[in-house]
């Protein structure tokens, strides 16, 4: 199959849409939580800032569907955007089922350029993907106070998350490619791109309070669990998402960039003279 091709067209649409969940939020069977649980969940840092990103996700992607004369990219980021949606139902059903105390985000607002907003928001998902894949993989090891059910709710919210990116980075080739885009081309746009996503999470620790809820995938880690480490997260994403991106069909493009440089970056860490062999850093091979 040739990247860029009608046929790579099909596959990537047509996985996307086949492999949809039927699921409404309200009627998951969400568990009680006990004392300890309900504190460390109303405790987690981002709930604003997801039921932000999820509304507005929703409201953005479907009105980008509306521009897409394609019948099968149009029907599979429709799709897209319903999913979006749903995730903001669950996030703020939880919110309120948990008695969770947040400020209500804002309306969302349609911004300006569509196509743009859908790349700024692709490429950011697979960088907080990457990040979330690592930590609900940390939670499920070391949060033992948080019931299996609660896990696995979210474990089908996160199976969503790597196909929009697994369907985004795929569409975004055959667009590119449709469109005549050279290889030099593709990686410095995905860069500039990448860079965009980077400087949202930069902004996360440098902001204001309200700022700083901001990259909620990134300000969420320490919540998880005391002593967490660069080693121990970056090797725990690296494996999430190479479990994660095995369930997909082998010729479909992945998400390279993040992943290669965590490797860089978790490389760098192993090698540095004060660096310590710590047993709680330390993962068996998936």
């Amino acid at each position: 199959m040739k990247i860029g091709s009608k046929e790579h067209k099909e596959l990537f649409c047509h996985s996307f849409i086949e492999s949809h969940l039927d699921y409404q939020p309200e009627r998951l069977s969400w568990p009680e939580l006990d004392t300890v649980a309900l504190i460390s969940l109303r405790n987690i840092p981002f709930w604003k800032e997801a039921l932000n990103t999820e509304q507005e996700a929703g409201v953005m992607v479907n009105a980008f569907a509306d521009t897409i004369s394609d019948p099968l990219l149009k029907e599979a980021i429709a799709l897209q955007g319903m999913e979006e949606n749903r995730h903001g139902r669950l996030i703020n059903f939880l919110i309120n089922h948990y008695e969770i105390e947040i400020s209500q985000p804002p309306e969302p607002v349609l911004p300006g350029n569509l196509k743009t907003a859908f790349l700024d928001f692709g490429f950011g998902e697979c960088l907080d993907s990457f990040l979330a894949f690592g930590l609900f993989g940390l939670a499920r090891r070391y949060a033992t106070y948080i019931p299996a059910a609660l896990f696995e709710i979210f474990d089908a919210v996160l199976l969503e998350e790597a196909r929009h990116i697994m369907f985004f980075v795929n569409w975004v080739t055959y667009q590119q490619i449709q469109e005549g885009k050279s290889n030099w081309w593709r990686g410095i746009n995905a860069l500039w791109h990448y860079n965009r996503a980077l400087q949202d999470k930069i902004q996360a620790f440098t902001g204001s309070n309200e700022e700083k809820q901001e990259g909620f995938t990134a300000t969420g880690a320490s919540s998880l669990m005391d002593n967490l480490t660069p080693e121990l997260l970056l090797s725990t994403c690296l494996q999430e998402n190479t479990r994660r991106m095995s369930l997909f069909d082998k010729q479909l493009l992945r998400p390279q960039l993040v992943p290669n440089l965590a490797k860089i970056a978790l490389s760098t860490i192993k090698i540095m003279p004060w660096q310590k062999s710590n047993p709680t850093t330390q993962l068996s091979e998936p």
